[in-house]
């Protein structure tokens, strides 16, 4: 019997003891209740409240203009329409690097207004004194390395992460950090497949990648994307498991027609 099958609640502790067991955990994103509950009730082990509701649900080109108020509404949406699942949420550009004090008070208005059960935070040693102080509040922290979207200014560019060695000797060196820090977890992403399997073997704690192969210790894919929802985006790491935006639009103009032709509604469907 799986670890992740005889547990009420996924905890980050149930996440080591996955690792330990070799099983790998199921992350995928939500930021609305309805599309929460639907993931929840498929069984997933964490939903990951992302800042990628910057783009997806607001429009935006970047991860970067997203504020603290909207992550926590999102959070909050999504915690009301879970049981099971570990609800982990971005921590927005802005609310932590450079500001220790503030990354704790950004951390704890998460905590506390949406009910989730960790935050995730985007860097290494750079955002060591951040996270050294959620940590200390007893606030579960999952660490981001690689590809990491709020500094795409900084990169100019979404390739592939790492494929010097100067910069995969960091990752690792950071990866490990992360893990003598206290964070539960860590997610890389868009770098090499065979470096996320080195990384996810020196470390004891779940290793969640995306575009970063099969050796790590779970997977992460942006919800919107893996159903086809978002059709602008499509990295070679991302498999499309349905295409429902063509549904969706299908149903519309099923609708649009049955009101232009007076088909809808019809007598079984009024008072």
């Amino acid at each position: 019997m799986s670890v992740q099958s005889h547990v009420r609640k996924i905890t980050t502790h149930v996440l080591y003891e996955m690792k330990l067991r070799g099983e790998k955990i199921a992350m995928l994103t939500a930021y609305d209740y309805s599309m929460a509950k639907i993931v929840e009730a498929a069984g997933i082990d964490v939903i990951l409240v992302g800042d990628s509701a910057s783009n997806v649900m607001a429009g935006y080109d970047t991860t970067l203009p997203i504020t603290l108020d909207a992550m926590i509404y999102h959070a909050s949406s999504v915690v009301r329409a879970t049981e099971k699942a570990l609800v982990v949420v971005d921590m927005p550009f802005g609310t932590y690097q450079g500001n220790s004090k503030e990354a704790l008070l950004s951390a704890i208005r998460i905590m506390k207004e949406t009910g989730a059960h960790a935050v995730k935070m985007e860097g290494g040693f750079e955002i060591k004194e951040s996270i050294q102080r959620i940590l200390s509040a007893g606030i579960p922290v999952m660490g981001h390395l690689g590809l990491t979207p709020q500094s795409i200014y900084k990169f100019g560019t979404y390739s592939v992460r790492a494929r010097q060695e100067e910069e995969a000797l960091k990752l690792k060196e950071d990866a490990k950090l992360l893990e003598e820090l206290g964070c539960f977890s860590v997610v890389l992403e868009k770098i090499p497949a065979q470096l996320a399997s080195e990384v996810a073997q020196s470390i004891k704690i779940p290793v969640i990648g995306i575009g970063a192969g099969g050796g790590v210790d779970g997977q992460v894919l942006v919800l919107h994307d893996m159903l086809g929802i978002t059709q602008e985006f499509s990295p070679r790491f991302l498999r499309r498991y349905h295409n429902i935006a063509d549904e969706i639009q299908g149903a519309v103009q099923n609708y649009i027609s049955d009101v232009k032709q007076r088909d809808f509604p019809n007598e079984r469907e009024q008072y």
